[in-house]
């Protein structure tokens, strides 16, 4: 058996013995308050981002491309990943985390300026960001180099997983959907690991922004306001 994963039960008997007791009151039941749709990326530690080691609090879903996107035979719908917190356990917070340097974003920018050849699996789920970024990649800047590009390019990802979170009919409307981007590459003004605000259940202006939320206004940053 390979050493890594002997470390990793190793690892997880000092979180058994840490952990035995913060199950007592989850263990029939749920009621997370918020949902956190994060990238898979292995960068990205999707709770302990939140500083999150309480069982029952975040409802934690990862994907490559933090999508809240699921083809169905019915169409294009929430995944069920995403909504069913929001469906079942009474949340009523969205959540949705990009991060700089995103590969899924990469790769759907590269396929549709390019084009690229990917497993058919990979395919699939850049074939669902690829609408969601079109008009993002002929909307940006001239002379944006390519990581400009690709981190503004994650704003615009947000921006569109909260938009198709707010047009769903399966999403009730007070249901607060909330985009953010994980930093780890001194992209923002703040700190490495730092989350920075930029959409509040559709809005984008940071100025607007700052201004409606007052509390978090040196967390709201964008790099594009296109």
């Amino acid at each position: 058996m390979h050493r890594t994963f002997i470390e990793l039960l190793e690892n997880n008997a000092d979180h058994a013995a840490e952990f035995r007791t913060r199950f007592d009151d989850v263990q029939e039941s749920q009621h997370p308050d918020v949902v956190s749709v994060c990238c898979s990326d292995s960068r990205v530690l999707q709770d302990h981002l939140w500083g999150n080691d309480e069982p029952g609090s975040v409802f934690t879903c990862g994907n490559i491309g933090n999508r809240v996107v699921q083809r169905t035979d019915a169409g294009e719908v929430v995944s069920g990943d995403v909504l069913y917190p929001v469906a079942h356990t009474g949340t009523e917070t969205v959540v949705v985390v990009g991060h700089t340097g995103c590969g899924a974003v990469t790769a759907t920018y590269d396929a549709l300026t390019d084009g690229v050849s990917e497993p058919a699996g990979i395919e699939h789920c850049l074939d669902l960001l690829k609408p969601r970024l079109e008009a993002g990649v002929e909307a940006l800047p001239d002379d944006v180099d390519r990581a400009g590009a690709i981190n503004r390019l994650v704003e615009y990802n947000v921006d569109r997983q909260v938009e198709f979170l707010r047009d769903s009919d399966d999403v009730p409307d007070d249901v607060d959907a909330i985009g953010v981007v994980y930093d780890f590459q001194d992209v923002y003004s703040g700190n490495r690991g730092e989350v920075h605000v930029i959409n509040v259940n559709g809005e984008t202006s940071v100025d607007t922004l700052r201004d409606d939320h007052p509390d978090i206004d040196g967390r709201i940053e964008r790099l594009w306001e296109y």
